[in-house]
């Protein structure tokens, strides 16, 4: 384990210890959670963005022309007026391959 010698504005300093102690741990303990998690949440972010790269609207929409078009289960259901959200409307291409696949 390594130290590592900090400073922070005084208001930062004393709303950290209030913390730690309402959540029973270490001033050091919150800091270390905190920059673990702050660290993680920037690494998937560069993951995802690698990951994203690597994707093909073309692959993506033939995988979706695979899957039924049938209706939601009701427990699966987008709550009422979420729908008009224009990215979750079918693309043309989805609306081919729906067609094609009805045409079968």
């Amino acid at each position: 384990m390594s130290a590592m010698s900090l400073r922070l504005p005084n208001s930062l300093h004393e709303a950290a210890k209030e913390l730690a102690e309402r959540e029973g741990i270490s001033v050091n303990q919150l800091v270390a959670t905190a920059l673990a998690e702050k660290l993680s949440a920037l690494m998937t972010v560069e993951y995802l963005q690698v990951r994203a790269k690597r994707g093909s609207r073309e692959k993506f929409l033939a995988a979706m022309a695979k899957v039924p078009d049938v209706d939601p289960e009701p427990w699966d259901r987008l709550p009422a007026g979420m729908a008009s959200n224009r990215r979750l409307q079918p693309t043309k291409a989805r609306r081919r391959a729906t067609a094609r696949r009805s045409k079968h």
